[in-house]
């Protein structure tokens, strides 16, 4: 990356957003030292058995849903420290299938476990959380977006079945990207509210014609209070 940007001041720092007792520490290190423009989080799982981690967290929820907010919470004072900050979360369109559940993190009610679910539910859940921090923190633009089907290493290898029959019709992984830094960079993106879903730089509907999937706001309060007592659980 330095060769091909010309910029020596490029960092890299390894994480792994499964364990969160790391993922606190790293956030509240680099909060404590610095200031940060843009947090992407585009790390995420499709893990398609049911694996629990040692410390009692199943696998795609650890990553997908409680590794992005404490990594969120915890760098908010870096972000807050610059101007127009902001926040975007890679989801998905396959949350569209996924009333937010409250009783199950762990999925020990999905049987059989079912991969592609787990992950749905995990992209719901941020969807939610992306707006409940617009709603905490103005000062930070938040957004959700959809790369759309693209052909990646995780797709190949998380939807194996449905990437051979689509691998054709796949965009490359610029065109997947291409929102994603559109709402990280440009002013444009600005002008749309905090916790927006974008798909192909536009906002997109968040839920399905007559689907059952919105969520009430107790609903939506509840979630943030659990991952926020389940951060203070594995703050180091």
């Amino acid at each position: 990356m330095v060769k091909e940007t010309g910029n020596e001041d490029i960092h890299v720092h390894i994480l792994d957003l499964s364990k969160p007792r790391d993922v606190y520490k790293f956030g509240k290190s680099f909060s404590e030292s610095g200031s940060l423009n843009v947090l992407v989080n585009n790390a995420g799982c499709m893990v398609n058995t049911r694996e629990i981690n040692e410390d009692g967290l199943e696998a795609n929820f650890a990553t997908n849903t409680l590794g992005t907010h404490i990594l969120t919470r915890t760098l908010i004072p870096a972000l807050e420290r610059t101007e127009k900050p902001r926040v975007v979360i890679v989801s998905s369109g396959g949350m569209l299938v996924q009333t937010l559940n409250l009783d199950d993190f762990n999925f020990e009610k999905l049987k059989p476990f079912d991969g592609t679910m787990a992950y749905a539910q995990n992209k719901r859940q941020q969807i939610v959380m992306a707006e409940e921090y617009a709603k905490q923190y103005p000062k930070v633009h938040f957004a959700t977006m959809h790369p759309g089907w693209a052909d990646t290493p995780a797709v190949k290898s998380s939807m194996p079945d449905f990437y051979e029959k689509v691998k054709s019709k796949l965009r490359t992984p610029e065109q997947g990207a291409d929102t994603a830094i559109w709402l990280a960079i440009c002013d444009k993106a600005l002008e749309h509210p905090s916790g927006e879903f974008f798909q192909d730089r536009k906002p997109v509907a968040k839920h399905l014609p007559l689907a059952w999937t919105k969520s009430s706001k107790e609903e939506q309060e509840t979630l943030m209070k659990r991952l926020d007592e389940l951060m203070e659980k594995f703050k180091p």
